[in-house]
């Protein structure tokens, strides 16, 4: 028996005593309702909206600025995931892994929703893992496990590990004194509580885990305060000019140096004093001003090698090592970091063996010695570091050093004396206010139990000499200008045409003449007078030793 086929879309009922399939019937199917136009259908009723939002306040590390930087926390629906945006560097996207290990690790629920962090201004590069704090507290407030009311008085710095405990960071000085301007309390981690105590006028505290942290805010713990340690305001004692036998006139020049902040070029033999004489000068300076320690401090903070929080407030001094680039020098790297020039902000830069520097790195030198300040300039950004140090250097009058010394050892000729000397560019040369000759002291000399003068009689006529200089204006005699130069330092006309015949014997640039008065000025200081007498002029001009023997060169 032939069956007929089934052509229908559906399957369909088998005929009776038969297994094959017959067609369906045509009522078999449901009539479709008709459908509804679009704009007829009911809208789906919305949820109420949830706040999912958070701010979080912190800082960032420029130079040695600390710009305030938001962190903004926001959660949505969707596949979980974590998104950061606003400019952050490799560390601060690690910083995604470290937080959900800390949050998880301090029994927190990490949301499984779709996290977008912002960390803004979006043009501020963001370096380092000093925003995990900040970034696990967003999250905690945006999911309301703790309340977001109370982050809005707060700064907060750290970086967190996997276990949730809190590391010490870099640069927490200048954030601390950022935070104290914007009216802001600050919360950093315990290693750094000292060094934000050091601010003054910041309510800062510390915290050693996360947990304590949102303890604190949820105000079921109060957090210990950042407290400065007894033990560590002592100050060290600095060496002391009794320790110097003879070498007066080297002595004088150190006096004038410390008293109008001029620099200092020793030469002198092998072992005839220059170091000594250089590590004598920070105990004749005046003391640092408040603002001036935590302005030398700060830049301590932000080069990441440790601030010595028993000596923040003594005037710093640094004595790098000839074979040093111009970067250790001056400062750099990808992101930028204060070279020596800037550690001594305030203080005092030893330069030994200044021939020896290259002449690529000595050159760097010129502005920063005028202006106070040197510009580290990248692709992407400049940042500006302080760098009003005062330069003491060091050298020998020739290569084998002996050329002078009265024994008859040196055996340089002339033009390798000349060319030693011409390491030492002019345009260098010229912003060294006073070259001093340190001679070798006879045996007796150095055998003799008759001590100088010590380093406290020094220094109170330093600060007198000081005072005078800050009652006619707010800077030291080195740091006037040409119009202040003109103002305070004039001339009787016998010592004008001295000064004129002294620039002509010498070949002397108009700089040097300007740092001539300057100097004069200070001598004048030291004497108690008023006015610049001639012979206030005469020691000026007679602490020019290497321009005099360059012109004598010359002539020759």
């Amino acid at each position: 028996m032939k069956s007929s086929t089934c052509s229908a879309r559906y399957c369909c009922a088998p005929a009776k005593n038969s297994m094959r399939w017959s067609r369906p019937s045509p009522h078999w199917r449901r009539a479709r309702p008709a459908r509804r136009p679009l704009h007829r259908l009911p809208l789906p009723k919305r949820r109420p909206p949830t706040m999912s939002l958070a701010l979080v306040h912190s800082r960032a590390r420029v130079g040695v600025h600390a710009p305030e930087v938001r962190v903004e926390v926001h959660l949505s629906g969707g596949l979980p995931s974590t998104q950061m945006v606003g400019l952050p560097e490799a560390a601060v996207r690690e910083s995604r892994e470290r937080v959900r290990a800390a949050l998880l690790c301090a029994q927190f629920e990490f949301p499984a929703r779709r996290i977008t962090i912002n960390l803004a201004p979006a043009d501020l590069p963001k370096e380092g893992g000093r925003f995990d704090l900040p970034i696990a507290l967003g999250i905690l407030a945006a999911s309301g496990q703790i309340d977001r009311q109370a982050l809005a008085d707060y700064e907060f710095l750290g970086e967190l590990a996997l276990t949730g405990e809190l590391r010490g960071i870099d640069g927490v000085l200048p954030a601390a004194l950022a935070a104290a301007q914007a009216g802001r309390r600050l919360i950093v981690p315990l290693a750094n509580g000292a060094e934000a105590a050091i601010a003054g006028h910041v309510e800062a505290f510390t915290a050693r885990t996360l947990l304590e942290v949102c303890a604190t805010l949820n105000g079921s713990q109060k957090a210990p305060a950042a407290e400065l340690a007894v033990q560590a305001l002592g100050a060290r004692a600095l060496p002391d000019m009794a320790d110097v036998r003879g070498q007066p006139h080297a002595r004088r020049a150190l006096e004038i140096a410390a008293a109008g902040g001029h620099h200092l070029l020793l030469v002198g033999s092998p072992g005839c004093g220059k170091t000594l004489l250089a590590s004598r000068l920070p105990g004749l300076l005046p003391e640092a001003s408040e603002a001036e320690a935590l302005e030398t401090a700060a830049i301590t903070s932000i080069s990441g090698r440790g601030l010595n929080l028993a000596r923040w407030r003594q005037r710093p001094y640094r004595a790098p090592h000839h074979t040093a680039s111009a970067v250790a020098l001056v400062g750099g790297g990808t992101h930028p970091r204060p070279g020596e020039i800037s550690l001594a902000h305030n203080g005092v830069l030893f330069l030994d063996e200044l021939p020896e520097w290259q002449r690529q790195t000595l050159e760097v030198l010129r502005e920063p010695l005028e202006s106070g300040l040197v510009t580290i300039s990248r692709a992407a950004r400049s940042v500006d570091f302080p760098a009003r140090f005062q330069l003491v250097a060091a050298m020998n009058p020739c290569p084998c050093g002996w050329a002078g010394d009265g024994s008859g050892r040196c055996r340089c000729s002339s033009d390798s004396i000349r060319r030693y000397r011409s390491r030492i560019s002019g345009p260098l040369l010229d912003r060294i206010d006073l070259h001093v000759e340190v001679p070798r002291l006879p045996p007796q000399a150095l055998r003799s139990g008759n001590l100088g003068e010590d380093s406290a009689s020094v220094r109170c006529r330093v600060v007198t000499a000081r005072q005078r200089q800050l009652a006619r204006g707010a800077l030291p005699n080195a740091q006037l200008d040409q119009p202040d130069t003109d103002r305070h330092c004039r001339l009787q006309h016998d010592d004008q045409v001295l000064l004129e015949r002294a620039i002509e014997h010498l070949q002397l640039s108009a700089r040097s003449m300007h740092r001539i008065l300057r100097v004069a000025r200070t001598i004048a200081d030291l004497d108690d007078s008023a006015d610049i007498a001639t012979r206030h002029l005469t020691e000026a001009i007679g602490y020019r030793k290497l321009d005099r023997a360059l012109s004598a060169a010359s002539a020759a």
